[in-house]
């Protein structure tokens, strides 16, 4: 039977059906596998065409409960794992820290069984210790997805920031990444830097020594398809880049650490026009959110066509919807 289907599209589905271990937890990327990053990416495919129907809804997780639990602040991370959720039909509860008995003093363990106990199948969190997501999927029987914990991990935001990079570039082997500012405190970096050398992208950190101590780098020590080097000098790091991505410099930090002020790091780590125009002439860049305008991006940069900073939120919403389903393990998606 000779199919309509683009070449691309098929080759997706045939991805997202690829044969895989069930998985339970979604915690960092540290222990997914490349064809696992690659069918998570494919299945986000098949499911993106989902979203631009009149009627953007799929019965895939019908009969499921999906919690968000969140006890630090989100905007896009949050509402883009309801809308993921609630895309392909599952119940969705969303508590804060301000909202549960948390507040009162119940422990972060008995919060989550008590909404197992309500017939929760999926939590989604974010916490502000490091380390928290992994506790609830040790003490329930929930499926978690780490939505972001302390300093440690953030990997739908890794993954989201793959497939962007994939649908821009159609690959991401080969390529040379650079990751500019505070990686000491980035969850974003650290997740990032497994998922791109797993698929084969040349990873460059560039930062001031305070925001990059040798820990942090002795943490991904080992061999993987791609390269992880360090140049502080941020010119000379995007000479050649493919993609700059900035993260969020907090700014109470640099106060605290006394060695480089506001300006000081705008003038040797901001990406602006100027620094890009050291990378290739195709190099585009991005930053996860929440972006401090002026600081460690250029109003002009954020704005212009080099910039997939909205993409990545657009994209956002797939890559979540096909992290549920990886967890559910549904058979199909329904087309």
């Amino acid at each position: 039977m000779t199919s309509t289907k683009p070449a691309g599209q098929q080759a997706s589905r045939q991805a997202a059906k690829a044969a895989l271990p069930p998985r339970k937890h979604v915690l960092d990327l540290d222990d997914f596998s490349p064809e696992e990053i690659s069918q998570i990416l494919g299945t986000a495919d098949v499911l993106s065409e989902v979203l631009s129907r009149p009627i953007s809804k799929v019965p895939t997780l019908r009969g499921k409960t999906v919690l968000t639990f969140f006890l630090e602040p989100s905007t896009r991370t949050r509402a883009s794992f309801e809308r993921a959720a609630k895309a392909l039909s599952a119940d969705t509860i969303n508590l804060s820290g301000t909202e549960s008995s948390a507040k009162k003093g119940e422990s972060l363990i008995d919060t989550a069984r008590t909404m197992q106990a309500m017939g929760a199948d999926i939590i989604i969190m974010r916490h502000s210790m490091s380390g928290a997501p992994y506790l609830l999927a040790q003490h329930t029987n929930l499926s978690v997805i780490n939505a972001g914990d302390g300093w440690h991990a953030h990997p739908s935001q890794a993954l989201l920031d793959l497939y962007t990079i994939r649908e821009k570039f159609k690959k991401i082997a080969g390529l040379k990444v650079v990751i500019v500012g505070d990686v000491l405190h980035s969850r974003v970096a650290r997740s990032n830097i497994w998922g791109l050398r797993k698929m084969g992208a040349d990873v460059v950190l560039s930062s001031p020594p305070t925001l990059l101590p040798e820990e942090v780098l002795e943490a991904y020590a080992g061999e993987l398809p791609g390269r992880l080097m360090t140049e502080p000098n941020l010119d000379a790091a995007v000479e050649g880049a493919d993609v700059v991505m900035a993260l969020r410099i907090q700014k109470e930090r640099l106060a605290a650490d006394g060695a480089m002020n506001l300006r000081d790091y705008i003038l040797a780590y901001q990406v602006n026009e100027e620094r890009m125009h050291r990378a290739k002439p195709t190099a585009m860049l991005m930053h996860p959110g929440p972006m401090n305008e002026g600081v460690e991006v250029s109003h002009v940069l954020a704005y212009s066509d080099r910039s997939l900073i909205e993409t990545q939120v657009k994209n956002g919403v797939a890559v979540r919807m096909a992290l549920l389903y990886r967890l559910v393990g549904a058979s199909e998606v329904s087309a």
